[in-house]
């Protein structure tokens, strides 16, 4: 119960927060009722809450109230929206679980400003699973990539959103110099802080599991490779392919480089001529390739999503593991709920948070039967500072 006292000023807000915000973008949705607006908000808001981790001995103190500036934080960048959502909870319950640390990590989660589950509704959902996680939540504008997006092979592929990881250098505080980025569809299997600590060598920025034993010429057209002078970006390099979902970046050096606008320019080539076929990574490889800090592999077993056409069960590469990471068409939660799982979709499902549907067989409709929300100060300061 709200204190009446306090009644005046968190009435309002909890109105603003329900409502769905004004926003001006390049496409339009039809209004949401109130009524498809419950059930959209009972429909994602079915997660149970996390266990509460603690630091371990050892940790550095945080402050009580604990800021992205502050230099003993993890900063871990995910992207938040409705599709993907329960492997993005189940990512962070992941990293919560095995961090020796982790009431200092800090992570930043960039929503889709016209998902069909609003940042405002994302920020509670996060609130109230991991109540005592440090997050911000940031809006990320379609209109800043939509006209550089090409077709690619995979309509997923093509999500704006794919492409926010260009943008954390702009989007991030400029005191924060450091970010992990990671994708929705991993879990985490170790201690993130060992991948928080490796070093970026020779002015490199960014730092990620290589594959060169990956035959590097698909990821481009013959087009690519018979233009004479596209094909010698590459000439003074030994490019091999990485996979951007897990990638430590020095957003210093990002920025200082202005490696958003280099990813940007081979994006408004691809528009004019057809030199890639894979969404927001070609252009990754285009600019990073041959200069990136190499990780052990066991902090990106990738592809357990098998292709982006089947989407196939596929087995562990050899070696340890630290990070598991279903990339391509299949992912666990898909399967795992048709009854058909992939072997390896066993190892996600532990993470999982997600809770089944209970239905109120006395409700109108057979509504959902949700805990009711309480509202704590906490709460409500994270929405002033994150989204008003």
């Amino acid at each position: 119960m709200i204190p009446l006292r306090l009644s005046a000023v968190v009435l309002p807000l909890i109105v603003c927060i329900l409502l769905p915000p004004f926003t001006l973008g390049i496409r339009s949705f039809p209004t949401a009722t109130a009524a498809t607006t419950t059930v959209a908000l009972h429909s994602l808001l079915r997660f149970s809450e996390a266990p509460d981790y603690r630091n371990g001995a050892g940790c550095l103190a945080t402050t009580a109230t604990t800021t992205s500036d502050d230099p003993s934080l993890v900063h871990i960048a995910m992207t938040l929206d409705s599709g993907y959502l329960r492997g993005s909870i189940a990512a962070v319950h992941s990293v919560l679980r095995h961090s020796s640390c982790p009431e200092n990590i800090f992570f930043h989660f960039i929503a889709a400003e016209f998902d069909s589950a609003s940042p405002r509704i994302l920020t509670r959902l996060v609130r109230s699973t991991f109540p005592s996680l440090n997050f911000k939540v940031y809006i990320f504008r379609e209109d800043t990539v939509i006209n550089l997006i090409s077709s690619s092979i995979r309509q997923a592929l093509e999500n704006p959103l794919n492409y926010a990881r260009n943008y954390l250098g702009d989007m991030l505080d400029s005191s924060i110099s450091r970010v992990i980025y990671l994708d929705s569809d991993i879990v985490v299997v170790d201690d993130i802080h060992k991948l928080w600590n490796v070093t970026l060598t020779e002015n490199r920025v960014i730092g990620a599991p290589e594959y060169c034993h990956a035959n590097f010429t698909k990821y481009f057209t013959d087009e690519f490779w018979l233009d004479p002078l596209l094909s010698r970006v590459f000439g003074h390099r030994k490019p091999c392919y990485f996979n951007t979902g897990v990638m430590v970046m020095d957003l210093v050096r990002w920025r200082e480089g202005n490696y958003r606008k280099r990813i940007e320019n081979w994006m408004e080539l691809q528009r004019k001529k057809r030199i890639y076929e894979l969404g927001s990574l070609p252009p990754f490889l285009l600019v990073f390739a041959g200069n990136v800090e190499a990780i052990g592999h066991r902090w990106n077993q990738h592809g357990l999503g098998g292709d982006n056409v089947n989407g196939v069960c596929r087995s562990l590469h050899p070696g340890p593991v630290s990070l598991l990471h279903w990339s391509g068409k299949g992912k666990p939660w898909v399967r795992l709920d048709e009854k058909k799982p992939c072997p390896l979709d066993r190892l996600w499902e532990p993470y999982d948070l997600f809770k089944p549907q209970l239905v109120n067989g006395g409700g109108r409709g057979g509504i959902t039967r949700e805990q009711p929300w309480s509202f704590s100060s906490s709460i409500l300061v994270g929405y002033s500072h994150d989204l008003l």
